[in-house]
């Protein structure tokens, strides 16, 4: 996986905890940080599989939190200075990462593929405890996720269907 996919996936990782808020305390948005940069980094892994599409990305752009913004109904002023990382998220690998969230067993399917471009172990991710459950309960709701999941869950379970397919 390409260093040129930080930025996005920082801005993912803020745009999900902004969403849905760890439960209170450090520990608790330690634990909720990582979960949620695992499964941004497992879907920039997968969306983004190579140096090529990285620099792409870096070219056109991710497209911005506008629309994730407008369906979980988040508000933000946006003539402050602190919304330029909006610009940076992209909704895919968001709604990637809340399909990972809201099912371990999925995010472990898309990590054996993704496995040899992954920096770094996914166990928060893929076998989350109570501790996981207890730090991030919004982030790992799959009724709260749901309308972030549904908006590219498809084009991930296409992919990872595809995936083992042999080229014709």
């Amino acid at each position: 996986m390409s260093a040129d996919l930080t930025p996005v996936i920082a801005a993912a990782t803020r745009w999900l905890l902004t969403a849905f808020p760890p439960s209170p305390g450090g520990f608790s948005l330690a634990l909720a940080e990582a979960q949620g940069r695992q499964a941004t980094t497992l879907a920039a892994a997968l969306r983004y599989p190579s140096a090529l599409d990285a620099e792409l990305l870096e070219l056109l752009g991710p497209g911005g939190s506008d629309r994730l913004d407008w369906l979980t109904g988040a508000e933000h002023d946006s003539d402050t200075a602190d919304t330029a990382w909006r610009t940076w998220v992209d909704e895919t690998i968001v709604s990637w990462a809340a399909c990972f969230l809201a099912d371990p067993v999925l995010a472990d399917k898309a990590h054996a593929l993704a496995d040899s471009s992954l920096p770094g172990e996914l166990g928060r991710l893929t076998q989350p405890g109570s501790h996981e459950y207890d730090a991030a309960p919004l982030l790992r709701h799959p009724d709260l996720l749901e309308p972030v999941a549904a908006l590219h869950r498809e084009d991930l379970l296409e992919l990872l269907e595809n995936q083992n397919v042999p080229l014709g």
